[in-house]
């Protein structure tokens, strides 16, 4: 039986561009596009989690401002949960030891890169709500 997991993502916006994060080649899903995030762990918020691992991941402090939302998505490895939010930079600008490559990209343009599964369905929302920038 696969292993549920509890994850949040950020969809940082800076005017009008998202920044899209790219999975290292030593890490499941290489090569694929995701929102920077990562597992909530125990007694946490989804909003703390974000806070915290965007923290640990770049080394930025960030805003959590609104849902967008959550998907669930079987991988060969495990059963994803995605949480998605609207955040801000507050502070710091993402340095990634995360991933292989960090692209602020506009938001109409989201779709031209090979994303992760779990995270499709938050472009899709991005897609049809022009809003979500403001």
């Amino acid at each position: 039986m696969k292993k549920n997991v509890e994850v949040v993502g950020a969809v940082l916006m800076e005017k009008d561009k998202v920044l899209c994060a790219k999975r290292g080649q030593e890490k499941a899903l290489p090569g694929k596009w995701e929102f920077p995030g990562g597992k909530i762990e125990g007694g946490e918020s989804p909003e703390e989690a974000l806070q915290r691992e965007i923290k640990e991941e770049m080394n930025c402090d960030i805003r959590v401002e609104k849902f967008i939302t959550k998907t669930v998505y079987e991988y060969d490895f495990a059963i994803v949960h995605l949480a998605t939010y609207i955040c801000r930079i507050e502070s710091g600008k993402p340095d990634s030891s995360e991933h292989s490559e960090l692209l602020w990209l506009p938001a109409e343009d989201l779709e031209t890169l090979d994303w992760a599964g779990a995270d499709l369905p938050t472009i899709a929302r991005i897609s049809e709500d022009s809003g979500w920038g403001d």
